[in-house]
Protein backbone atom coordinates (compact mmCIF):
# COMPACT_ATOMS: atom_id res chain seq x y z
CA UNK A 1 0.00 0.00 0.00
CA UNK A 2 1.17 3.75 -0.86
CA UNK A 3 2.04 5.90 2.11
CA UNK A 4 0.15 8.80 2.27
CA UNK A 5 2.39 11.93 0.86
CA UNK A 6 2.78 14.72 3.46
CA UNK A 7 1.78 18.02 2.53
CA UNK A 8 2.42 21.30 3.61
CA UNK A 9 0.44 24.09 3.16
CA UNK A 10 1.22 27.66 3.04
CA UNK A 11 -0.82 30.46 4.25
CA UNK A 12 -2.19 31.44 0.60
CA UNK A 13 -3.23 28.24 0.15
CA UNK A 14 -5.29 28.26 3.24
CA UNK A 15 -7.12 31.53 2.70
CA UNK A 16 -7.80 30.78 -0.94
CA UNK A 17 -9.40 27.37 0.50
CA UNK A 18 -11.55 29.65 2.47
CA UNK A 19 -12.59 32.19 -0.12
CA UNK A 20 -13.34 29.22 -2.88
CA UNK A 21 -15.49 26.07 -2.79
CA UNK A 22 -13.80 25.00 -6.27
CA UNK A 23 -10.08 26.32 -6.41
CA UNK A 24 -7.56 23.89 -5.93
CA UNK A 25 -7.06 24.96 -2.91
CA UNK A 26 -9.73 23.70 -1.70
CA UNK A 27 -9.66 20.53 -3.73
CA UNK A 28 -6.33 19.89 -1.67
CA UNK A 29 -8.23 20.24 1.82
CA UNK A 30 -10.84 17.53 0.38
CA UNK A 31 -8.12 15.23 -0.58
CA UNK A 32 -6.70 15.57 2.94
CA UNK A 33 -10.62 14.88 4.39
CA UNK A 34 -10.82 11.90 2.05
CA UNK A 35 -7.80 10.71 3.84
CA UNK A 36 -5.14 10.85 0.36
CA UNK A 37 -3.02 12.62 1.61
CA UNK A 38 -1.72 14.08 5.05
CA UNK A 39 -2.10 18.03 5.32
CA UNK A 40 0.74 19.74 7.65
CA UNK A 41 0.81 23.67 8.77
CA UNK A 42 3.12 25.59 10.83
CA UNK A 43 2.73 27.68 13.78
CA UNK A 44 3.09 30.55 11.87
CA UNK A 45 0.90 29.31 8.76
CA UNK A 46 -1.98 28.86 12.00
CA UNK A 47 -1.23 32.66 12.53
CA UNK A 48 -1.27 34.03 9.16
CA UNK A 49 -3.93 32.48 8.16
CA UNK A 50 -6.24 33.54 11.36
CA UNK A 51 -5.06 36.94 11.32
CA UNK A 52 -5.58 37.31 7.11
CA UNK A 53 -8.90 35.84 7.46
CA UNK A 54 -9.71 38.43 10.50
CA UNK A 55 -8.85 41.23 8.63
CA UNK A 56 -10.08 40.37 5.09
CA UNK A 57 -13.29 38.08 5.29
CA UNK A 58 -13.97 37.84 9.65
CA UNK A 59 -16.94 36.13 8.43
CA UNK A 60 -15.05 33.21 7.58
CA UNK A 61 -13.29 32.36 10.56
CA UNK A 62 -15.38 29.75 11.70
CA UNK A 63 -15.33 27.97 8.31
CA UNK A 64 -11.10 27.80 8.19
CA UNK A 65 -11.67 26.26 11.31
CA UNK A 66 -14.16 23.84 9.96
CA UNK A 67 -11.89 23.23 7.08
CA UNK A 68 -8.56 22.52 8.65
CA UNK A 69 -10.61 20.07 11.41
CA UNK A 70 -12.58 18.53 8.45
CA UNK A 71 -9.52 18.07 6.89
CA UNK A 72 -7.49 16.31 9.18
CA UNK A 73 -4.29 19.02 8.80
CA UNK A 74 -1.84 18.52 11.58
CA UNK A 75 0.65 21.15 13.13
CA UNK A 76 4.08 20.44 12.41
CA UNK A 77 7.03 21.37 15.00
CA UNK A 78 9.04 24.61 15.52
CA UNK A 79 11.55 24.67 13.30
CA UNK A 80 15.42 24.35 15.01
CA UNK A 81 18.06 26.91 14.16
CA UNK A 82 19.32 24.02 11.13
CA UNK A 83 15.71 24.37 9.50
CA UNK A 84 15.72 27.90 9.61
CA UNK A 85 19.54 28.31 8.30
CA UNK A 86 18.46 26.13 5.39
CA UNK A 87 15.48 27.92 4.83
CA UNK A 88 16.96 31.61 5.03
CA UNK A 89 19.68 29.95 2.23
CA UNK A 90 16.53 29.87 0.17
CA UNK A 91 14.17 32.60 1.29
CA UNK A 92 15.11 36.31 2.26
CA UNK A 93 12.30 37.20 3.45
CA UNK A 94 12.51 36.23 6.99
CA UNK A 95 8.47 35.58 7.65
CA UNK A 96 8.32 33.53 4.72
CA UNK A 97 11.61 31.82 5.43
CA UNK A 98 10.16 30.78 8.92
CA UNK A 99 6.96 29.13 7.43
CA UNK A 100 9.66 27.32 4.92
CA UNK A 101 11.68 25.98 8.06
CA UNK A 102 7.99 24.64 9.14
CA UNK A 103 7.93 22.65 5.95
CA UNK A 104 11.44 21.64 6.53
CA UNK A 105 10.93 20.45 10.00
CA UNK A 106 7.49 18.74 9.36
CA UNK A 107 9.42 16.76 6.86
CA UNK A 108 6.90 16.87 4.00
CA UNK A 109 7.07 15.59 0.14
CA UNK A 110 5.11 18.62 -1.24
CA UNK A 111 5.10 22.22 0.15
CA UNK A 112 1.71 23.86 -1.50
CA UNK A 113 1.52 27.61 -1.82
CA UNK A 114 0.08 30.66 -4.03
CA UNK A 115 3.40 32.63 -3.73
CA UNK A 116 4.98 32.99 -6.95
CA UNK A 117 7.41 35.48 -5.62
CA UNK A 118 9.05 34.13 -2.95
CA UNK A 119 9.02 30.49 -3.49
CA UNK A 120 7.39 28.87 -7.28
CA UNK A 121 9.15 30.48 -9.40
CA UNK A 122 12.38 31.24 -6.91
CA UNK A 123 15.42 29.12 -8.63
CA UNK A 124 16.91 28.59 -4.89
CA UNK A 125 13.87 26.19 -4.04
CA UNK A 126 15.08 24.03 -6.58
CA UNK A 127 17.79 22.64 -3.70
CA UNK A 128 14.77 22.03 -1.26
CA UNK A 129 14.14 18.39 -0.11
CA UNK A 130 10.84 18.46 -1.63
CA UNK A 131 8.67 20.31 -4.81
CA UNK A 132 7.19 23.63 -4.04
CA UNK A 133 4.35 24.30 -6.54
CA UNK A 134 0.86 25.95 -6.93
CA UNK A 135 -2.22 23.58 -5.92
CA UNK A 136 -2.72 22.82 -9.62
CA UNK A 137 1.22 21.87 -9.79
CA UNK A 138 0.41 19.58 -6.68
CA UNK A 139 -2.57 17.81 -8.16
CA UNK A 140 -0.52 17.13 -10.97
CA UNK A 141 1.84 15.74 -9.18
CA UNK A 142 -0.11 13.88 -7.41
CA UNK A 143 -1.96 12.58 -10.27
CA UNK A 144 1.63 11.24 -11.57
CA UNK A 145 2.25 9.29 -8.00
CA UNK A 146 -0.93 7.45 -7.90
CA UNK A 147 -0.62 6.82 -11.54
CA UNK A 148 2.70 5.28 -11.30
CA UNK A 149 2.03 3.78 -7.51
CA UNK A 150 5.20 5.30 -6.15
CA UNK A 151 5.86 5.49 -2.73
CA UNK A 152 5.93 8.25 -0.40
CA UNK A 153 8.63 8.77 1.91
CA UNK A 154 6.49 8.66 5.07
CA UNK A 155 3.04 7.44 6.66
Amino acid sequence: MMNKPRVFLDTSVLFAAVLSAEGGSRLVLKLGEAGVISLWVGSRVLQEADGVVWRKAPQTRPLLALLLDRSGVTRGPEPDAAALAQAKAVVSYAPDAHILAEALSAEVDYFVTLDRQHFVDSPRSAVLPFPVGTPGDFLAWLRERLSSGEEGTND
